[in-house]
C-alpha cells in the first residue's frame, strides 16, 4: 500500500488543479482551486508544476492515515492541522511517517487550506484538468466529480524532496484586513449613484450562502436602473447584482452565463482573499483600473521565479 488513505471526509475536500480551461463554449465551468495562490505556493514548497493537483480542504474536517513515508506541503488557511497529535503549521514541507494520522480540525484563520503531494496527486484528467466539478459530475480523484470520502487512497508517482519552509516575507497576506480590489464592470454607469457610493465605501458582511459557485455579500441594496441584459459570459470574480441588490460574487463552480448587472469582476489577488472568508466576515471593496489589475497579477507571479 502506498499513498494517504482518507479516514474522515466531507463534501467540501475536494481534488483541484489550476482548472479546466477551453471548455465553456461546451456549458462546461472552469473548475480549480480557488485560492490559487495558496495552491501554488503548496506545489513550489516540493518543486511541483504550479498547478499539479492538491487537495482543497474547506473548513477542515479531513483525517489522512499515511500508508508510506513521505514529504508533503501545506499552505492557505491554519485549519489546526495536527500530525500524530503535534500541530502542523501552514507554508512549509514536512515529513510524514507510515501509519501516521494526518489530522484538519477546524478554522483558526482563513477558510481554506492545501495539501500537495510530490508530483501532484494522480488521478486521470477529465477534459483537460483532475478538478472536482462536483455539479457537472466531472473531474476528482475518480473521475465522476465527487469529493473526497471515506476509504480513497491518494497516490503520486515522484520521489520526496527535503522539508522547507516559506520565508516570513513571502507568505502572502490573505486576510480580508485590505478593501478586495475591483475592475469596475460594463454596466458600472447604470447603476444608481448612491449605490456606487454605498457600493466602495460601506462594510460588507460574507453570508453564510456560500460555496464553490459563488459568495453572496450582506450589506447595502444596490439599484441597478438600465435596461434589462441578455445572457453574457461571466468571467472569474465577477459581481453580479441580482434583483434584492446583494452582491454575489461568482467563483470557479460557477455557471457559464448570466444575465444579471455587473459591478465589476474582482482581481485575481482579491478573488484568492475572499476564498479564505469565512461566513460573517466582514470586507470592502474597491475600484481600481484594469490596467493596475493586470500589473499587480504579474507581480504575483514573478514570486515563483
Amino acid at each position: 500500500m502506498s499513498g494517504l488513505l482518507v479516514e474522515r471526509s466531507t463534501t467540501l475536500i475536494q481534488l483541484q488543479d489550476s482548472g479546466r480551461f477551453g471548455t465553456r463554449q461546451l456549458g462546461v465551468t472552469q473548475g480549480g482551486a480557488t485560492d490559487w495562490i495558496s495552491m501554488f505556493w503548496a506545489n513550489w514548497l516540493l518543486g511541483n508544476p504550479l498547478g499539479a493537483a492538491v487537495i482543497e480542504i474547506t473548513l477542515g474536517g479531513l483525517s489522512l492515515i499515511a500508508q508510506q513515508d513521505a514529504c508533503l506541503a501545506l499552505a492557505g488557511a491554519d485549519l489546526g492541522a495536527t500530525l500524530d497529535g503535534q500541530p502542523i503549521q501552514p507554508w512549509r514541507s514536512f515529513l510524514v511517517r507510515r501509519d501516521q494520522r494526518l489530522v484538519f480540525r477546524q478554522p483558526i484563520q482563513g477558510a481554506r487550506a492545501y495539501l500537495a503531494a510530490p508530483g501532484g496527486f494522480d488521478a486521470t484528467p477529465t477534459m483537460g484538468s483532475k478538478s472536482t466539478v462536483c455539479r457537472e459530475g466531472l473531474g476528482g480523484l475518480h473521475g465522476s466529480g465527487q469529493a473526497l470520502a471515506i476509504g480513497d487512497r491518494l497516490r503520486w508517482s515522484n520521489t520526496s524532496p527535503a522539508p522547507r519552509e516559506l520565508e516570513a516575507n513571502r507568505i502572502p497576506d490573505l486576510s480580508p484586513a485590505k478593501p478586495l480590489e475591483t475592475v469596475l464592470g460594463a454596466q458600472i454607469a447604470d447603476f444608481a449613484g448612491q449605490s456606487l457610493f454605498d457600493a466602495f465605501n460601506s462594510p460588507w458582511q460574507v453570508d453564510s450562502r456560500a460555496d464553490r459557485m459563488g459568495v453572496r455579500l450582506l450589506g447595502p441594496t444596490l439599484r441597478y436602473q438600465g435596461k434589462a441584459l441578455i445572457s453574457e459570459g461571466i468571467p472569474l470574480g465577477a459581481i453580479q447584482i441580482p434583483p434584492d441588490g446583494q452582491p454575489i460574487v461568482l467563483l470557479n463552480d460557477r455557471q457559464t452565463i448570466g444575465g444579471y448587472p455587473r459591478l465589476g469582476a474582482l482581481t485575481p489577488r482579491s478573488l484568492a482573499r475572499l476564498a479564505q472568508c469565512v461566513p460573517g466576515t466582514r470586507l470592502r471593496l474597491s475600484p481600481i483600473l484594469q490596467e493596475c489589475a493586470q500589473e499587480q497579477h504579474m507581480r504575483v507571479l514573478a514570486l515563483w521565479n
